[in-house]
């Protein structure tokens, strides 16, 4: 049954706020030195089910005085934090990982609650979270350093990567607990403190996660959790205060450029992972049922709502009419519905906005010639659903093609030839991520090497790896998550020459 099946009574009445099996209803107030609080001026904001349109639960509204209080509380915590052995670190994280682990169903339950998505793809996400933990609870140890001697011969030359101190941390709705533990676990491995503030829209898993690093041994104060319905003061006073010196921010690039400019007033670090624009490109030759496999997994994460999505489909013309066939027929038959029901393979988008911004999409990639192979309407009803939705033929000059789509819409272009593929590709501002199908490897690696991207995945529908450093070029950010190189990014290199 799809979300088109489902009668106004049906979801309204489905009980999404009994899930929460995973959120403590005491538990709704700002993390601010070791402590749950309400926000200093007694507001809240209600978080809501968007399959339902219903209130999950209500959680404190931050102002630009809580988020001082909270980077006042990681500062005072930074020195012992620092100086704490990178062991006793990397166990704090590892407690949290087989906490985060043991209680997996309750967090996939409470992610697809607040944010939509199926359970399957909520479960697929706690084990990438997860592996964020476990993953810097083994790099902690291992923060590199060097000592040689100068060229010159008279002193040794000694480098060290120490905490930078206090991180801001900002996370997009569309990964309540990966985009946390992506950035947390990797501050606190290199001996920062850090305030975080989750997306309104989903605030209860990252309350949750705070939780558990507490339960594991993180000391009070080391991170605090600053949640908000106007996140622009917010953000701004903790880039103003003076002991906060980094910024991690994932979210669209217009936001991205408001905050580096923020950020350069202080010179702060910056990583910064911003929107994509993904190409999948199926070159001649290629196996169009591989490709067709990757396109599923690459289109329809999380209902079409990762930075990391195809957004673009570049098929070469022996191949374009298997390819719309086949892909229409397998998004044709993902079940739409509430992220709770086990039958569903596509939950609702986050909010009404970002169904009006795929409706709009949508028709004027129609209005400018392109054919609708599937879906293209979203339905009557409470929630937040847009149906998967395949468009063939889409034309140049199309805004589908141009615009971050975060959505289950897939524009199919037909190509001639490998360059005009790749022309294509890099034709936009942003460069994330791409996907290279081929029929032979080494012209997929060629190809890949034209490709302007942070990341290509190659003859696979998935990129996303921790320890892989993840990140883009152009418009789609700074700075590297994931690998050593994510840890890296929360320290400061410093060089000592030292006479022998």
């Amino acid at each position: 049954m799809s979300a088109m099946d489902l009668t106004a009574t049906e979801r309204a009445g489905s009980g999404a706020a009994a899930e929460l099996a995973g959120h403590d209803p005491a538990r709704t107030g700002l993390l601010v030195g070791g402590a749950w609080r309400p926000a200093a001026s007694g507001a809240e904001l209600d978080v809501l089910d968007p399959a339902t349109d219903a209130v999950l639960a209500r959680v404190a509204d931050a102002g630009a005085e809580d988020a001082v209080a909270a980077a006042d509380a990681a500062a005072a915590a930074g020195p012992a934090w620092a100086a704490t052995s990178p062991r006793e670190r990397s166990g704090v994280l590892q407690r949290a990982f087989e906490a985060f682990t043991r209680r997996g169903e309750e967090v996939a339950r409470l992610i697809s609650a607040e944010n939509g998505k199926s359970l399957a793809d909520a479960r697929s996400e706690v084990t990438y979270a997860a592996e964020f933990l476990r993953w810097y609870a083994e790099e902690a140890v291992r923060v590199p350093g060097r000592l040689g001697r100068a060229p010159g011969g008279g002193n040794r030359i000694l480098v060290s990567h120490r905490p930078a101190g206090v991180a801001a941390l900002v996370t997009p709705w569309n990964f309540p607990a990966a985009m946390v533990t992506r950035k947390v676990a990797p501050a606190l491995a290199a001996g920062c403190t850090a305030v975080l503030k989750p997306a309104e829209q989903t605030p209860l898993t990252a309350m949750l996660l705070a939780d558990l690093l507490r339960e594991a041994g993180l000391p009070d104060g080391a991170l605090g959790v600053v949640t908000t319905s106007d996140p622009a003061p917010v953000v701004d006073a903790l880039l103003g205060h003076p002991a906060v010196r980094v910024l991690s921010f994932t979210g669209s690039t217009e936001v991205g450029k408001v905050l580096l400019r923020r950020a350069a007033d202080r010179v702060l670090r910056c990583a910064m992972e911003l929107g994509g624009n993904a190409p999948f490109l199926v070159l001649e030759g290629s196996d169009v049922e591989a490709a067709l496999d990757g396109a599923m997994v690459a289109k329809m994460r999380g209902g079409g709502q990762a930075c990391t999505a195809a957004n673009r489909f570049y098929v070469h013309r022996s191949l374009a009419e298997e390819f719309a066939a086949g892909l229409t027929r397998r998004m044709g038959a993902v079940v739409v519905g509430r992220g709770a029901d086990p039958s569903t393979g596509c939950g609702p988008l986050v909010d009404r906005a970002a169904v009006e911004k795929a409706s709009r999409l949508v028709d004027d990639a129609v209005d400018r010639g392109a054919r609708l192979l599937l879906g293209g309407a979203a339905p009557d009803g409470p929630g937040c659903f847009y149906p998967p939705t395949v468009l063939a033929d889409v034309p140049a000059g199309a805004a589908v093609l141009a615009e971050e789509v975060f959505a289950p819409v897939a524009p199919l272009v037909v190509v001639d030839d490998d360059d005009e593929a790749v022309a294509l590709a890099n034709d936009t501002e942003h460069g994330l991520v791409a996907y290279v199908y081929a029929g032979e490897l080494s012209r997929a690696l060629r190809t890949a090497e034209r490709l302007e991207a942070g990341m290509v995945a190659v003859n696979r529908g998935l990129v996303s790896d921790p320890a892989a450093p993840f990140g883009g070029v152009k418009e789609s950010g700074l700075g590297r998550e994931g690998s050593q190189e994510g840890l890296l990014e929360y320290t400061e290199t410093t060089y000592t020459a030292v006479d022998w």
